[in-house]
């Protein structure tokens, strides 16, 4: 499993024209189901991206978590975080999990970050969808399991 995540001050995610998901502090959490993901792959990400010490202390640093701060998340599918580019300039996306057990994997992953407590909003698996965000920091991550 895949995840570039980015600490925002807010984020939304709209399908034509519609808004269907929106946070304000948080993080926006884009996802892929890769091939050979391990079953227990969503529950790991999942537990590790609400632990990650991203949020400032009161001393201004990054000493806190999604859990620590009480904020959102926006969990987004995307399954071109698996583009490959090493041989030419159109990405292959090969490595991607084929829809169904990507659909079946986002589904549980979305489930395991709210189980923890964590408020999410959520984008379409498989829908042409318009990402906004306000990137705080800007921090980014990106994240292999």
């Amino acid at each position: 499993m895949r995840a570039l995540i980015q600490r925002v001050t807010q984020a939304s995610v709209a399908i034509d024209g519609t808004t269907v998901g929106e946070i304000g502090p948080g993080l926006l959490i884009l996802i892929c189901a890769m091939t050979g993901d391990a079953a227990d792959a969503p529950a790991r990400m999942a537990a590790k991206i609400a632990k990650l010490r991203i949020f400032k202390d009161d001393a201004g640093k990054m000493n806190l978590s999604l859990l620590d701060t009480h904020r959102a998340a926006l969990i987004v599918s995307q399954f071109t975080l698996a583009g490959d580019t090493s041989r030419g300039n159109r990405p292959g996306f090969s490595t991607a999990a084929p829809p169904e057990v990507g659909r079946a994997a986002y589904g549980t992953f979305i489930a395991e970050v709210a189980a923890l407590g964590i408020t999410t909003a959520t984008g379409q698996f498989g829908a042409d969808m318009a990402v906004s965000l306000t990137n705080d920091g800007p921090v980014t991550l990106w994240i292999d399991l």
